[in-house]
């Protein structure tokens, strides 16, 4: 039999090994800047370390929240000492005192090389935080008044009461910027479905331990964003870009964010225990994985990066819509109990590790070609190139599967 038609026990156990050996001693190994603290900036692909790379916020916040986690899950020191040095990197390099908030990135000896407040990148550590939270971490106290400070600075600065939603990014001060895009792939508009996905994310998590009638607010008003804004109700595709007033200003579809987006938005969803918005939810996470499944799926099983809206792929294959895919078919599956989600959820961890983990230097490659050839012109570590989605895939995909394992609802 091949490996997509292993039992869920067997696929669960794969997962663990992945997640501990592959991922996580990864970054325990190789990630570390013992000259500057923290964390490098730069890993090349062939594990070339870039001493005096930038560093980014993201990075920082996603090997956080990774290690938080993880230790969460199975206590073990270790992780939480890679999530005590992230803590730490935060607080004391990308932390602004002056102004609140955190800066988006600083260069290898932790000055600040870009001080503009990306939301995004607030979110992430909000995100990161409330992980660390809910793993119980030492300054735990500590955390929560951090994460709620920058919660009411997002809603004070980077807010719309108008019509709703967050602005990209603002300057140091929280002054208006014209700086707005995440990277140079991005267009530099007011509103992104990417920052309003991740804010979803950090609001989601920090309503866990923290339950203030506002933040309940925020929560739900968000998932209805993304409902009324955001998902195109023509094709159940995320739009990508947006002015002030939600006009779409792209007809891009990212492959890997709507099936992100269709389980993220389910588990937002159930968090707050909305009932209704959870019936309403569910429909279109369904929408959403059945769009995905028969528009941005290879044969292979293999996740396509992006559509231009209009026929024209770009038919790479980057490393994190596969972890995506993974978690959200099984959810879709879950929800649905459609055999076509279990098989695709097989499907993209069997082509996941064909051609997306690294057996020689470990974690995961960047991206490969449509055919699985490894691009060497991608970083294994980067501003962007962080533990996160993979962790979180390997993590999600054994809760979900001993959920099926303890229910025996599984075919194998």
């Amino acid at each position: 039999m091949i490996a997509t038609e292993r039992s869920a026990g067997e696929w669960r156990s794969e997962l663990e090994r992945e997640l501990k050996v592959n991922i996580l001693n990864f970054w325990i190994r190789h990630a570390k800047d013992e000259s500057n603290g923290g964390f490098i900036g730069e890993i090349k692909s062939d594990m070339t370390r870039v001493p005096d790379a930038d560093k980014g916020l993201v990075l920082n916040a996603r090997i956080m929240w990774s290690f938080a986690s993880a230790y969460r899950l199975y206590g073990d020191p270790v992780y939480l000492e890679m999530a005590e040095r992230a803590f730490d990197a935060l607080d004391c390099v990308f932390r602004d005192r002056e102004h609140g908030g955190l800066y988006w990135m600083t260069d290898a000896a932790g000055r600040p090389s870009q001080d503009k407040k990306q939301v995004y990148g607030q979110a992430f550590v909000i995100y990161a935080l409330a992980e660390y939270i809910r793993a119980k971490g030492p300054r735990s106290g500590e955390a929560l008044e951090w994460a709620i400070e920058i919660y009411r600075l997002l809603e004070k600065h980077a807010y719309d009461p108008v019509y709703l939603g967050y602005v990209e990014a603002l300057a140091r001060d929280w002054s208006e910027t014209d700086d707005l895009s995440l990277s140079g792939k991005d267009l530099n508009e007011r509103k992104s479905m990417n920052t309003h996905l991740h804010v979803l994310e950090a609001y989601t998590n920090l309503y866990r331990v923290w339950k203030p009638k506002g933040l309940r607010a925020k929560l739900a008003e968000l998932i209805d964003v993304h409902l009324q804004y955001i998902v195109n109700t023509d094709n159940h595709h995320f739009q990508l870009f947006f002015d002030d007033n939600w006009n779409a200003q792209s007809g891009h579809v990212s492959y890997g964010h709507d099936i992100e987006g269709s389980w993220l938005l389910c588990e937002a969803a159930e968090v707050l225990g909305d009932q209704a918005r959870l019936n309403t939810v569910r429909k279109e996470a369904l929408a959403m994985a059945k769009a995905a499944l028969a528009e941005g799926v290879d044969a292979d099983g293999g996740v396509l990066n992006e559509s231009d809206g209009q026929g024209h792929l770009d038919d790479t294959k980057d490393w994190w819509p596969q972890a995506e895919a993974m978690v959200g078919f099984l959810n879709a599956y879950q929800l649905s109990g459609d055999e076509r989600y279990w098989q695709a959820a097989r499907k993209s961890w069997a082509f996941t590790k064909r051609f997306i983990i690294d057996d020689e230097h470990g974690e995961w490659h960047w991206q490969v070609s449509r055919e699985g050839v490894p691009n060497p012109a991608y970083a294994k570590v980067d501003p962007w190139k962080c533990p996160y989605h993979n962790s979180r895939a390997c993590i999600e995909g054994m809760e979900r599967l001993e959920h099926f394992i303890t229910k025996e609802t599984v075919k194998s």
